[in-house]
């Protein structure tokens, strides 16, 4: 059972920093909520009694998504179902749509925020790989002498562990900030029990963007999560893959490459071969879905006469 002594709705950044700042010790901020239940359910918590819950539901400032300088600024108030339903963010963020469905069902998506995902910082949570690939980073903010105080932390810097952040006790996540990457094909694979509603083993994103011939990787990002404490981007695999002609020779390489950066304490060898795949496959499936480009594969005749 979950009990609480009060709950807050503030409707205004700055009443929601006063209010949590003097929060009792063991309180907890939440927006989508979609963990505090589970979390609390027996056999995981047990009885668990919140002194005060902070919900930011309410903050307009929180809301929507704003475009400049090449980055989207997506409000932490921003839920999975907005990278399905909102055309702006698809485009812009072509990695998230292929994440957002993979992530728990309808109901949840509607409600469980990015920002609170990445703050969770699970090795296997769903956000961080593509927030790693998107060159995230999160604004925070706190009062200091009665004013609100921002500060920005790359979502690498920002995790530096299992379920543990840089989030100082006074701060609440205000926004999530990411490149915008129109004109990537996108990519997110996972792997669980079943392909929803399950907490992931691994999982990948990648956004790979093509030349204008369709025949040579003009730039990529690809992460994984789950084969570590932190989520993991490829840098040395994107480096060695731009300006490469495409192949599935190539990806095969670069597919086995990647399973040498599984980390993981458990599974290792099976994280490995997952990684083989899915890098694989999360390659192949963002050149599919690059817009307004036919790729061309080198060896496409030797594979279709293998």
């Amino acid at each position: 059972m979950l009990t609480c002594d009060t709950y807050h709705m503030p409707t205004n950044l700055r009443d929601a920093l006063e209010i949590w700042s003097g929060a009792p010790e063991g309180s907890s901020l939440i927006s989508g909520a979609t963990d505090i239940l589970p979390w609390a359910r027996e056999g995981r918590a047990g009885d668990v009694h919140i002194p005060s819950f902070v919900d930011v539901t309410k903050i307009k400032e929180l809301d929507g998504h704003t475009v400049a300088n090449g980055r989207v600024r997506l409000g932490a108030n921003t839920v999975y179902q907005d990278f399905l339903t909102d055309a702006s963010l698809r485009h812009l963020l072509p990695c998230m749509p292929y994440c957002a469905i993979w992530f728990a069902d309808d109901q949840i998506r509607e409600q469980a925020t990015f920002a609170g995902n990445l703050a969770n910082a699970s090795p296997v949570a769903d956000g961080t790989p593509p927030a790693a690939a998107l060159n995230a980073s999160l604004e925070l903010a706190r009062l200091d002498g009665g004013n609100i105080k921002t500060r920005q932390l790359t979502v690498s810097d920002f995790i530096v562990g299992p379920g543990r952040t840089l989030l100082q006790p006074d701060e609440i996540i205000t926004a999530v900030s990411l490149d915008a990457v129109a004109g990537y094909g996108g990519s997110f694979q996972k792997v669980g029990q079943r392909r929803s509603l399950v907490i992931s083993v691994a999982c990948c994103a990648a956004l790979v963007k093509a030349d204008s011939t369709g025949r040579y990787f003009d730039d990529l990002r690809l992460a994984l999560g789950g084969v570590g404490p932190r989520p993991m981007r490829l840098t040395a695999i994107e480096a060695r893959l731009r300006g490469e002609r495409i192949s599935h020779r190539t990806i095969d390489q670069a597919a086995k490459l990647a399973a040498d950066e599984v980390a993981s304490r458990s599974r290792q060898e099976y994280r490995r071969d997952v990684v083989i795949g899915f890098v694989k496959s999360a390659l192949e499936e963002a050149l599919e879905n690059q817009p307004d480009i036919d790729v061309t594969y080198e060896d496409l005749g030797e594979t279709e006469n293998a």
